[in-house]
């Protein structure tokens, strides 16, 4: 393949992430650029993808990748992760397409300030109720009640689709160890938390400044991903293992794609985020623009308010 040159300039042009294909996981497979697109060579021959509406590339093992498609992945706004087989486990990442720290500055704001953190901390538990929640409810009561609500989820849909039900328990060092449907519930989790990673890079925030988790490099996407688990992932989980365990990581994958785009998943996490956050969207649309049109441009220096702000020489360039 030619290492052409396909680079975005202007990335308003890139469809927003609403529009976009949720993810894309590929092993044992070699990609390469071609034009704007990339093509995957693998045993069962070659898949042209476009990747300007592509939202991950979840690399599983035995993958090799050229430089250019790599470039090309990123100039599009396209994240990728080097993940495990099945993707259940996660190695690295590439950068999302924004360019803007406002988001960023927000959330390290918030997430550091103990009244402010509670306050979010509180509306991410009260999201996930469909009845409101008494507003005198403490912590750790609201947390009682959200472990309730997760258990009543995976019981009711283990006697929906007829599947036994022993408990949450899976041993990541041993894969294969764990029932068939703490496996696909693994599976569709790591799928959601992809997608999750890659709405949260490319809305300009940390994945690793949490509210609720804390301490891992992707606390705020296990925030967000459990803002959508009992919607989505569990009831794909127990559908997939009611009707088979035959390939049953590859078709709750599929599912999961599926399912995705169904609840319009794409289309709500970032404004999720914004509302849990407290971040008014016309904000988030004029803050810092120019610096989404010109990634190198220096920005003004911090000052603490007493003089005015001093411009920036051309020795920052």
């Amino acid at each position: 393949m030619g290492n052409r040159d396909i680079h975005i300039k202007d990335l308003h042009i890139l469809p927003k992430l609403r529009d976009s294909l949720s993810y894309l996981y590929v092993e044992h497979a070699r990609i390469e650029q071609a034009n704007d697109a990339i093509d995957v060579y693998d045993k069962e021959g070659i898949t042209h993808v476009p990747i300007a509406a592509l939202t991950v590339l979840m690399l599983g093992p035995g993958t090799s990748i050229t430089h250019a498609a790599i470039k090309a992945l990123a100039d599009n706004g396209c994240l990728v992760n080097w993940v495990g087989e099945d993707g259940v486990r996660f190695y690295a990442q590439g950068t999302g397409e924004t360019r803007k720290a406002y988001h960023l500055l927000r959330q390290a704001e918030l997430a550091s300030n103990p009244t402010s953190r509670m306050e979010v901390i509180l509306r991410m538990y009260r999201y996930r109720f469909t009845d409101q929640l008494p507003v005198d409810l403490g912590l750790e009561q609201i947390r009682g009640m959200e472990g309730v609500r997760v258990r009543r989820a995976y019981t009711e849909a283990g006697r929906k689709y007829g599947v036994p039900w022993d408990g949450r328990r899976y041993d990541r060092q041993n894969w294969g160890a764990g029932d068939p449907v703490n496996r696909s519930l693994s599976a569709a989790n790591a799928c959601l938390n992809s997608v999750c990673h890659a709405a949260i890079v490319s809305g300009g925030y940390s994945p690793a400044l949490g509210f609720i988790h804390n301490g891992k490099q992707l606390s705020f996407v296990y925030d967000v991903a459990d803002l959508y688990k009992v919607e989505i992932t569990v009831p794909v989980a127990f559908k997939m293992v009611a009707e088979s365990t035959l390939k049953l990581e590859t078709r709750t994958r599929q599912a999961c794609r599926q399912a995705f785009k169904e609840t319009k998943l794409l289309e709500r996490i970032l404004p999720d985020v914004d509302t849990l956050l407290g971040i008014a969207p016309e904000v988030t649309e004029v803050d810092h623009a120019d610096a989404a049109d010109d990634p190198a441009r220096p920005e003004a220096l911090w000052s603490d308010g007493t003089a005015a702000e001093e411009e920036v020489n051309d020795e920052e360039e």
